[in-house]
C-alpha cells in the first residue's frame, strides 16, 4: 500500500513538472527530460539528507523544522554531522535545502540562486556523484536548469513553479526500503521521450518481469547471502534495472557495479538509480561511452572480466561507419563469431546485438554467470553469426540454458525475446524452458503488451533453478543433445511427441503423424516464430 501511494505521489509530481514545462514552453522536448530528472535527483538528495540527518540526531525528526534545526547547528557540528552520513549522502549546506529556497523565492534573481544553488551542490559533491565519458571528461549532477528557457524573464517564474512543487511530500520512507525507483516508473516516465526512437541505444524499459528472472536464475537463493566481493557489469545499462535487481539479490554491499552505455540520458538516470539503491560507491565506474568501439573498463591494458554481466542490447542499429573498424585485427579476438555484415536495403537493422553478446561472452571470467535479452530468432538460427555463438557456448560448455518469453513481453517493442543463461561453469545439462503461451495480453496506449503473474514468474524461476522438465513447458538435455539439433535451443525441439492411439483408424492415424512431423520441421526453422520473418532472413542470406 505504502509503495502504491509512493509511486502515485510520483507520477503526479512528474506531471506536474511536465505540466511546468509545457507552460514555459518545453513540452515533450529533450530539455525538458532534462530538468525533471534533475529536479527529482535534486528533492532526492535533499530528502535523504534529511533522512541520514534525522538517523544520526533523533532530535531532529521532533523539530518544527529540521531545516531551521541544522542551520542553527555550528559548523564543527554541521562537519561532525556530515561526516556520521558516510559516503553515499550528499554533503548539502542549510542553503542548498529546498526549504531555504522555498523562503527566497521572492529574491531577485530567484533563477539564478536556483542555479547557482544546484550548480555549487554539484561541485561540492563532484568526487562522489560525477560519472564520466569514456574519454575520461566528468559529467556533474545538474545543469542550469533555468538557462532551457529562451525567454530570461521567464525563469524567475519558471524556477519559482518548480521550487513550490518540491515540498508537498517527502521521499524519505524509500530510504529505509529496497526500491528501485526507476524500475517502477521508468516506462511511465519515457512514454512521450522515447515513443520515436524505437528503443535506440536500449533506452526502453526493461519490464520487471525480465529482470526478476534474471537475478533470481543469476543468484538463486540458496547462495544469497553467501555471494561476496563481487562485480556486476552491463555494457548497454540503460537506467540500470536489471542492475539493481542483481545488485539486491546479492546485497548492495557485497557487489561493485560497472556499466557503460553510449547514452548520456541512460547514465544520469543510472546514477540516480544508484544513489537511490545505496550503490553510490559504484558511481564512479559508470561509463558513457561506446561499448564496441571503445570498451571502457580494463585491468592494465587487457579488458576487465566480471563475475555477473547482465544485459538488454540494442537489437539493431545501423553501425556501418564503424563496421569496418570493428572487424579489424584489433577486436577479432573479443568478436569471436564475425561482424554482422551490412544488410543490401536497410542498413539501420545491422545486427549489433550479436556484438554485444560476444563482448559479454569475451568480458566474463571464469566461472562467471551471464544473463542476456535476445530476439527468439537469435536461439534456432541455422546459419552464420548467430549459430556459431552457440555452437561457441556449447562447445566450451559455458551455458546454463534458455527461457523464451511470451510474446509482447516489451510493451514498445513487437520483437518476440529469449533470456540466454551463460555459465562458464556449468559441465553439466542445460536447460530449456518455452514460457511463450504464459501471461496475460493487456491493451498500453496503442500497444498491447503481455502481463507475467507472480506465480508465473516464480513458476519459471523454479523449474529453471530446479532442473526440472515439465510437459510442453521446459527440457533438460545435454550438451551431445542440442550439438545434435544443430546447436538449436528452443524448447519445443526436443519435447517428446505425445500420440493418442486409441480410437484411430489408419488413416487418421498417418494424418495425425504427418501433423506432428510438419510441426516439428515448422519447429527446426522457427525463426521468431513468423514464417515471412524466416523469409526475409534468408533473402538477406543469400544478397550477402
Amino acid at each position: 500500500m505504502v509503495t502504491q501511494q509512493f509511486e502515485q505521489r510520483t507520477r503526479e509530481l512528474i506531471d506536474s513538472l511536465k505540466a511546468i514545462c509545457a507552460a514555459y514552453g518545453l513540452g515533450n522536448d529533450g530539455n525538458e527530460f532534462k530538468i525533471i530528472t534533475q529536479v527529482f535527483l535534486y528533492k532526492f538528495l535533499n530528502d535523504k539528507f534529511a533522512f541520514e540527518a534525522k538517523r544520526i540526531k533523533p532530535a531532529l525528526a521532533k523539530a518544527e523544522s529540521w531545516e531551521a534545526a541544522i542551520a542553527a547547528l555550528s559548523a564543527n557540528d554541521l562537519d561532525m554531522l556530515q561526516m556520521q552520513m558516510g559516503p553515499d549522502t550528499a554533503r548539502l549546506k542549510p542553503e542548498h535545502f529546498i526549504a531555504y529556497l522555498f523562503g527566497h523565492q521572492n529574491a531577485p534573481d530567484f533563477a539564478k540562486l536556483f542555479d547557482d544553488t544546484l550548480h555549487n551542490i554539484a561541485v561540492t559533491n563532484n568526487d562522489i556523484f560525477a560519472v564520466k565519458t569514456d574519454g575520461g571528461t566528468k559529467i556533474t549532477l545538474f545543469d542550469r536548469v533555468s538557462e532551457f528557457i529562451t525567454d530570461t524573464s521567464k525563469r524567475d517564474a519558471f524556477c519559482r513553479a518548480i521550487i513550490n512543487k518540491l515540498g508537498d511530500f517527502s521521499f524519505e520512507r524509500i530510504f529505509s526500503e529496497k526500491y528501485d525507483f526507476y524500475a517502477a516508473i521508468f516506462e511511465y516516465l519515457i512514454k512521450d521521450y522515447n515513443k520515436d526512437s524505437g528503443g535506440k541505444y536500449a533506452e526502453y524499459y526493461t519490464p520487471h518481469a525480465v529482470a526478476k528472472i534474471m537475478a533470481a536464475i543469476l543468484v538463486p537463493e540458496d547462495v544469497r547471502g553467501k555471494v561476496s566481493n563481487v562485480s556486476c557489469y552491463d555494457p548497454s545499462a540503460g537506467s540500470g534495472t536489471l542492475l539493481m535487481n542483481i545488485a539486491h539479490a546479492i546485497g548492495e554491499q557485497r557487489c561493485t557495479i560497472y556499466s557503460q552505455d553510449i547514452s548520456l540520458k541512460s547514465a544520469s538516470l543510472l546514477r540516480l538509480n544508484l544513489i537511490l539503491n545505496n550503490l553510490v560507491h559504484s558511481i564512479p565506474n559508470v561509463v558513457q561511452g561506446d561499448t564496441m568501439r571503445h570498451p571502457y573498463h580494463r585491468d592494465g591494458k587487457a579488458l576487465k572480466k566480471f563475475d555477473y554481466i547482465v544485459s538488454n542490447p540494442p537489437f539493431k542499429l545501423d553501425f556501418s561507419d564503424h563496421r569496418n573498424e570493428l572487424d579489424s585485427k584489433e577486436h577479432q579476438e573479443r568478436f569471436f563469431a564475425g561482424v554482422p555484415k551490412i544488410p543490401a536495403k536497410e542498413k539501420e537493422k545491422m545486427a549489433i546485438y550479436l556484438l554485444f553478446l560476444q563482448h559479454i561472452i569475451y568480458s566474463l571470467k571464469p566461472g562467471g554467470k551471464a544473463a542476456v535479452v535476445v530476439p527468439t530468432g537469435f536461439i534456432t538460427a541455422q546459419s552464420g553469426i548467430d549459430r556459431g555463438i552457440r555452437q561457441h557456448l556449447v562447445d566450451n560448455k559455458m551455458l546454463a540454458g534458455v527461457v523464451s518469453m511470451p510474446s509482447n513481453i516489451f510493451a514498445t517493442t513487437g520483437t518476440n525475446v529469449s533470456i540466454l543463461f551463460i555459465d562458464a561453469a556449468n559441465m553439466a545439462d542445460v536447460v530449456l524452458i518455452d514460457a511463450s503461451s504464459l501471461g496475460t495480453k493487456v491493451k498500453d496506449g496503442k500497444n498491447q503488451k503481455t502481463l507475467l503473474s507472480t506465480e508465473e514468474e516464480d513458476r519459471i524461476i523454479a523449474t529453471f533453478n530446479r532442473k526440472e522438465p515439465v510437459e510442453d513447458f521446459s527440457v533438460v538435455v545435454s550438451y551431445a543433445d542440442i550439438a545434435a539439433k544443430n546447436y538449436s535451443l528452443s524448447a519445443g525441439q526436443y519435447f517428446d511427441v505425445k500420440i493418442e492411439y486409441s480410437d484411430l483408424t489408419p488413416a487418421q492415424f498417418a494424418e495425425k503423424m504427418q501433423g506432428f512431423t510438419d510441426r516439428l520441421d515448422a519447429l527446426f526453422t522457427e525463426s521468431a516464430g513468423l514464417e515471412h520473418e524466416i523469409k526475409k532472413q534468408l533473402a538477406g542470406l543469400r544478397h550477402e
